[in-house]
């Protein structure tokens, strides 16, 4: 397991790489299940190995994942690891660089369209399915005035929130826990 660390991404070659669509889901995959084989990925995304492996040395090449062979049965096994727990980037810090300011521009709004995608998708859920899980699902949104500061410290206790559940040791409780998205944006704008 990588430690619960969160890398601050500065170099547009690196943002480049963790935001084409199934680099990005390999990199969830690693978060959510842990270390694994170019095979498992291959089997859990429904891709060709190779392909699988050409993305996995993308993501390697810009430290973003790591070899974990303590986990390997022999020689020719090759584990994967995330180097680190959660990504983060800052659009403000590729500005002075108009090539890397698109970069930064294009992931944050492709992130977001996959944010998007995600909600989109459970509304088209069954209802069976949607009964399964009752009220638990929720959207929110508010009006609120702020300075840049007081959206920074909303945005530090919301992430709080997400992290502590997030990285927290699963019980054992014998409950059925599947897997669950959460995203949040707080950004100035006008009703």
């Amino acid at each position: 397991m990588p430690e619960r660390s969160t890398r601050h991404v500065t170099d547009a070659r690196v943002l480049a790489a963790l935001t084409h669509p199934l680099r990005s889901q390999l990199l969830e995959i690693l978060q959510l299940d842990g270390p694994a084989t170019a095979s498992v990925l291959a089997e859990r995304t429904g891709q060709a190995v190779g392909n699988i492996s050409h993305h996995l040395k993308v993501l390697a090449s810009c430290d973003l994942i790591v070899e974990a062979p303590e986990l390997a049965k022999d020689r020719r096994e090759r584990w994967w690891r995330r180097a680190s727990a959660s990504l983060n980037w800052d659009n403000q810090d590729f500005q002075n660089d108009p090539a890397s300011a698109a970069i930064a521009h294009a992931a944050s709004s492709m992130n977001i369209e996959r944010h998007t995608n995600r909600a989109r998708t459970w509304l088209g859920a069954s209802e069976e399915r949607r009964e399964q899980w009752a009220d638990a699902p929720f959207s929110t949104d508010s009006w609120a005035r702020l300075t840049p500061a007081e959206l920074a410290e909303v945005g530090r206790e919301v992430l709080a929130v997400f992290q502590r559940w997030g990285n927290r040791d699963l019980p054992d409780d014998g409950a059925e826990r599947e897997t669950v998205f959460l995203f949040a944006h707080g950004v100035p704008a006008q009703p």
